[in-house]
């Protein structure tokens, strides 16, 4: 169903931040583009009932991402010790006779 001018839908008003009713004020391809809040009369895009992400978890994120960013990644391991030629398990023991 399309939206019309004035009609009262739910959307997250960033200033009472919370959900509230809000007014179709603008429209595009018949859908809602912009909305004013029925109680603090602020408009603003329509956001599909979304809340923005805090700024908190933002700057988390960012933070988790440099500090990964950061970490070397492990030594990779010579090709000769993953098919077993030349790790230590074969290496000669000592008092033990070495095999032709």
């Amino acid at each position: 169903m399309d939206a019309r001018l004035g009609d009262v839908i739910d959307d997250f008003c960033v200033k009472c931040r919370r959900l509230t009713n809000h007014s179709v004020v603008s429209l595009l391809n018949g859908a809602a583009a912009k909305v004013r809040c029925r109680t603090c009369y602020s408009d603003h895009d329509y956001r599909n009932e979304q809340a923005p992400p805090s700024k908190k978890d933002l700057k988390k994120a960012e933070l988790f991402n440099a500090v990964l960013l950061g970490v070397a990644p492990p030594p990779a391991a010579p090709e000769e010790a993953a098919d077993g030629v030349g790790s230590k398990k074969s290496a000669k023991k000592p008092g033990k006779p070495a095999e032709a």
